[in-house]
């Protein structure tokens, strides 16, 4: 196996992450530095910032329903966790993708480093669906213009305003991620966004799953 992608698995983040902590060699075989595209058996001695890792012996996935109000971080600085709402037994698991404080809705949690990857990797373009209100009816003008993207400080923004809105109520489906960009793209047309829920990620979807709810996937 390659090396980034053990430590990709063992860890839950990207391979590209996994090149630049080797490349910084924080990423030690057998106690050794290691390199760039080597391959290792997964029952090297591989250690990461001096904590050796292992692939986990099995892989869990969850659902969880994030209510508005939860960080979706394990330090809330004070705040509350989407962690607040698990068992103990799940606080090994990573969030894949973000939802600001005031959002609402799907988010996956795995120890599954594969599957975080395909999720979270732009090359992968995974859709998601989020439902949206807005503080005022959305011009059919806005709507074309925010479709066709609109230029936001760390690039354009493409989205999907998905026909058949009513009034303040519409359905947005990307699959960039962001820093809060549905959130920055309304506004610079002038809408300030009051809810944003996301019932859909990939091929996983909400619902009937309540707030603050979380299944086995």
């Amino acid at each position: 196996m390659r090396l980034n992608v053990f430590v990709a698995q063992a860890t839950g983040i990207s391979r590209r992450k996994s090149d630049i902590l080797i490349k910084q060699g924080r990423v030690l075989v057998a106690g050794k530095s290691a390199e760039l595209g080597m391959v290792i058996a997964v029952t090297d001695n591989i250690t990461l910032d001096g904590k050796l890792i292992r692939l986990p012996l099995k892989t869990t996935t969850i659902m969880l329903n994030k209510p508005v109000g939860y960080v979706v971080s394990r330090s809330g600085q004070g705040g509350k966790t989407i962690y607040d709402l698990l068992p103990r037994k799940l606080h090994d698991l990573k969030p894949v993708g973000r939802l600001d404080k005031e959002s609402s809705g799907l988010i996956i949690l795995t120890n599954d480093g594969q599957l975080a990857n395909k999720l979270a990797h732009p090359s992968f373009n995974k859709s998601k669906i989020y439902q949206v209100t807005l503080d005022k009816v959305l011009n059919p003008m806005d709507r074309r213009v925010i479709n066709a993207g609109i230029q936001l400080e760390d690039g354009i923004s493409r989205l999907r305003i998905d026909a058949g809105y009513q009034d303040c109520h519409i359905s947005v489906t990307m699959s960039e991620g962001k820093n809060r960009q549905i959130r920055r793209t309304f506004a610079k047309q002038g809408y300030k966004v009051l809810r944003l829920h996301r019932i859909s990620f990939g091929n996983f979807n909400l619902g009937n799953l309540r707030p603050g709810e979380w299944k086995l996937i």
